[in-house]
């Protein structure tokens, strides 16, 4: 089950290596969700962390100001054990034109999608 979220990116982080022996590449976005309200116990905000799995969304987003308001397209999967795990599929920044690097004609903050 897929769909697209209006959020707003607090973050990211990105990571292409080897962690005891295990190959790992990945983009980390840092996301602001509301906190649950309902027992009165919490207010506010918190963050959400979405995994995608490749350094290029990470690379793509370089150039682009934090925070920033964004569609992510997101699945929720079913882990088999009663849990659900999220997966992000993509990312598209509101409002915003891609930066152009003038020397070498790359674009900084295109889209992943």
């Amino acid at each position: 089950m897929s769909f697209e979220n209006h959020v707003k990116v607090l973050g990211a982080k990105g990571f292409k290596g080897n962690i005891d022996g295990q190959e790992m590449n990945s983009t980390t976005l840092f996301v602001e969700t509301r906190l649950d309200e309902s027992k009165g116990t919490q207010r506010g905000f918190g963050v959400a962390e979405y995994r995608y799995p490749d350094i290029a969304l990470f690379e793509s987003m370089k150039g682009h100001q934090f925070p920033h308001e964004a569609i992510i397209e997101i699945d929720m999967v079913a882990s088999g054990k009663g849990q659900m795990k999220t997966i992000l599929l993509g990312w598209k920044p509101k409002n915003t034109r891609p930066t152009v690097n003038q020397e070498t004609g790359e674009i900084k903050n295109k889209p992943v999608v």
